[in-house]
């Protein structure tokens, strides 16, 4: 007990000595950002830190500003979001540092990772999702689950928690579809998902280290085991050990499907890399569409117009009566629809940031100095919330902004990144539109739907995706017609 304790004590010296360490080091600023930053004295009047951003850059003349303590240079500038993601794309990879502080968690995986390793996983992933027979195949996994789990289930009682119906049925889609292995969350019983809470954790503490002043805090807590890092290290290895357990589960009972993990094993031997593969493609499946989901029917609670507009067109595209959900065919004729959809990412995208490293001394298009090693962030929270993008209405959800003559008409990617854009703009976006379409449709057909708790603003946890704290609460009673 006492050697015990000795190792303790040490330990602890050792911290405290780093703690002191980095505080002698750490960048330090007097400007007004800084301080807020630093103080925590922006939640006196913003929800989310996302909204704090916000502000800072409709202030900004050129819509860029700097946070020094953390070296970013964060923009709502489309130029420069262009400029980053096309023009310049090179000179902004996703850098050491950033590959550092999801390393643990993303390893190898599409989403950590440049160069010839990005090349190649991207190359493989676009010959599996740019096939019409596999978006075909995918349509068909997310109707069979709409039809016989998720429709079912909400008919089956009132009260649900919508965020955690909508990532049970994003999880066993993602793996049905990418795996070929239903894990069957969204089953009656809505069993408790451990691998769910634990890939939460992992992600909202590799977030973390995102916002630490200096990295060596972090750092010197996974060396040595303790605090954060210590829950972080044990929620990874059980995210790990689902994503190996798919991998066995392939190679037991065959790895010649057309699915993506298939594709995959057919060309490397590493258990590690497959691995990561398999965490990257559980977080583009699972928590992206189901954080898109939560938030449309937030808003769509706050604008029971838009609901009726969406059960018009469907009405009009499949009739009144039709109980089962819309063919492939008929989602592409509802154009408000999918301008709802898009109208809602625009406000909420479930990735509210994203963040590149410079790796030579650069110039913005807005004339910002950019030097080789900045973290520079765009972030397209803020921008669907910028007036000199969107007008004086900025802040309304209005989805005949995306419609010409009844027509869905796109926007710039680079004026709406909530897709990236550029050569890293997403490969899965059409196959999570139309997910998002055909769950949307078959709730708002069948489902009125009422979100209840707080009539205040979305509070945000911290993440690598967009995820309401408390859930989204909602009582769901059919419809009568």
């Amino acid at each position: 007990m006492e050697l015990l304790q000795l190792g303790l004590a040490s330990l602890l010296f050792l911290l405290s000595a780093a703690m002191v360490f980095v505080a002698r080091m750490k960048p330090y600023c007097a400007c007004e950002t800084c301080q807020t930053f630093l103080t925590s004295t922006w939640t006196l009047k913003y929800n989310n830190l996302c909204d704090w951003y916000t502000h800072l850059l409709a202030e900004s003349p050129t819509g860029t500003i700097h946070v020094h303590v953390l070296g970013n240079v964060i923009t709502a500038n489309p130029a420069n979001v262009e400029h980053m993601l096309k023009t310049n794309f090179v000179n902004y990879p996703k850098g050491k540092q950033f590959s550092a502080i999801l390393g643990d968690l993303l390893g190898r995986g599409i989403f950590n990772v440049d160069g010839d390793l990005w090349r190649f996983q991207r190359k493989m992933a676009s010959l599996e999702l740019g096939s019409v027979s596999v978006r075909s195949y995918a349509f068909d996994i997310v109707s069979s689950e709409i039809e016989s789990r998720l429709v079912p289930i909400l008919r089956s009682g009132s009260d649900f928690d919508l965020q955690d119906i909508f990532r049970r049925f994003s999880f066993d889609s993602i793996c049905r579809f990418s795996f070929g292995l239903d894990p069957e969350c969204l089953i009656p019983s809505l069993p408790a998902s451990d691998f769910a809470a634990a890939f939460d954790l992992a992600s909202r503490l590799s977030a973390e280290r995102a916002v630490a002043t200096s990295p060596i805090v972090w750092r010197m807590k996974r060396f040595l085991n303790l605090g954060s890092e210590k829950r972080l290290k044990q929620a990874i290895r059980s995210v790990h050990g689902l994503a190996e357990e798919v991998i066995r589960h392939k190679r037991e009972h065959g790895g010649g499907g057309g699915d993506l993990l298939s594709r995959f094993m057919a060309t490397t031997d590493d258990e590690v890399f497959l691995r990561d593969i398999v965490v990257s493609f559980l977080l583009a499946g699972r928590d992206t569409v189901a954080s898109a989901l939560t938030t449309f029917f937030w808003l769509l609670s706050r604008n029971p117009s838009a609901v009726e507009s969406i059960r018009e067109e469907s009405d009009r595209v499949m009739g009144e009566s039709r109980d089962e959900g819309a063919t492939f065919a008929e989602l592409r004729e509802m154009h408000h629809l999918h301008a709802a959809v898009h109208e809602s990412m625009r406000l909420f995208p479930p990735v509210q940031f994203d963040s590149k490293f410079c790796e030579n001394d650069d110039v913005l298009p807005d004339g910002t100095f950019v030097s080789r090693g900045t973290r520079v962030t765009y972030h397209p929270y803020a921008m669907g919330r910028m007036e000199r993008i969107w007008g004086e209405d900025r802040l309304e959800f209005d989805p005949s902004r995306w419609l010409e003559n009844g027509v869905f008409k796109p926007q710039d990617s680079f004026k709406y990144p909530v897709f990236q854009g550029g050569v890293r703009v997403c490969l899965g976006k059409e196959m999570a539109l139309v997910e998002m379409k055909a769950v949307a449709l078959s709730l708002i057909r069948r489902f009125d739907i009422h979100v209840t708790g707080s009539g205040q603003g979305p509070k945000f946890m911290p993440g690598l995706t967009a995820t309401l704290r408390g859930g989204l609460p909602a009582i769901v009673q059919e419809r009568k017609h």
